[in-house]
């Protein structure tokens, strides 16, 4: 019995050996498909950012502001209709969107395109006040040159009349900021002035230290036959300043003036900058450049007469200044 009993244990040990090799294998884990960067398939795009758009601070009306004048004017609500008496003042506002509430411009004002198809209301010096009244605006931005005969006139038939003049760049920029305030587009002003004065200032960083001696005589003109330039105490004279230059009649006087051709070559300017004033720059250039007492200038000995490609882009008191100012800065060199 003992021996039989062993026989019984030794084939119960030896079936249960090799029952595991017999039996079938476990089915082994499913690898994971790796992402299809690292198989080598295209990328999958990361979800965008979502786009937040700066929400218009809304000014809570009546406001006060104070316009170029020294003016106070109580702006009583959100202005919906409002007149532009300035191409500068009509760039301005197509500048900050609010083209849909132009009711109406003057004769000259051609920029942008959507400009021209607004409706006529003014000349260059004076408006239909007709029109004016049956228009109703509920604000009219003026420039310095109707404050003596049109603002009293506007004023005396209840209109809200905003005066935008500027003696410097800097206070073009903050005609933009003045009429973003009263017309709810601050944030849009903002963004519009942050990069205008950075562009400035690209432009700045290299001629604001520039010492007298350094800086290239300037002569600006407007008109020949007689000749016309600009003095001081104007945005040109301030332009041409920052560009890099040094306007040969800034302390002889202000605003526009005839100068005689005694007086150009006394002050030898190294530069002449011709626009024309809506003329032909050409004739005007050609005209200068022919004149037997233009020719000891160093301006003409060194073929240094230049003509601005639109005139608006410097005689507009508007966004487009910051154009006029980085291409008259190409021409005194101060930028490439």
């Amino acid at each position: 019995m003992n021996r039989v009993a062993l026989l019984v244990l030794a084939l119960v040990l030896m079936i249960f050996s090799i029952l595991p090799a017999c039996s079938p294998q476990a089915a082994p884990a499913q690898p994971v498909p790796p992402p299809a960067s690292e198989a080598g398939g295209a990328k999958e795009p990361p979800a965008p950012a979502p786009v937040i758009e700066p929400q218009e601070p809304s000014p809570v009306f009546p406001i006060m502001v104070t316009d170029s004048l020294g003016r106070k004017i109580t702006i009583n609500r959100l202005p919906q209709r409002i007149v532009s008496l300035a191409p500068s003042n009509t760039e301005i506002l197509f500048a900050l969107g609010l083209d849909d509430k132009i009711a109406g411009v003057t004769d000259y004002c051609d920029y942008p395109e959507k400009a021209k198809l607004k409706q006529r209301v003014a000349g260059y010096m004076a408006p239909d006040l007709e029109k004016l009244v049956t228009i109703a605006p509920d604000l009219v931005l003026a420039e310095s040159i109707h404050e003596k005969t049109v603002l009293p006139a506007l004023e005396r038939v209840g209109l809200t009349v905003i005066v935008l003049s500027a003696h410097t760049i800097d206070e073009i920029i903050s005609n933009i900021t003045l009429v973003g305030q009263v017309t709810d587009r601050s944030v849009a002003a903002s963004q519009l002035t942050r990069q205008l004065s950075g562009r400035i200032k690209a432009i700045t960083s290299k001629t604001d230290l520039l010492p007298t001696d350094k800086r290239l005589r300037v002569m600006y003109v407007i008109w020949y036959d007689p000749v016309w330039t600009m003095g001081g105490k104007t945005y040109i004279d301030d332009l041409i300043f920052k560009a890099g230059g040094a306007n040969i009649f800034s302390a002889d006087f202000e605003k526009s003036r005839i100068v005689s051709p005694e007086s150009i070559v006394n002050k030898n300017p190294q530069v002449v900058i011709v626009t024309g004033m809506g003329t032909s720059a050409d004739s005007i250039a050609n005209n200068l450049k022919q004149q037997n007492w233009m020719q000891s200038t160093d301006a003409i000995i060194n073929n240094r007469v230049y003509k601005v490609s639109n005139s608006n882009l410097v005689e507009r008191p508007g966004p487009r200044i910051v154009d006029g100012l980085e291409e008259v800065a190409k021409f005194l060199g101060a930028v490439k």
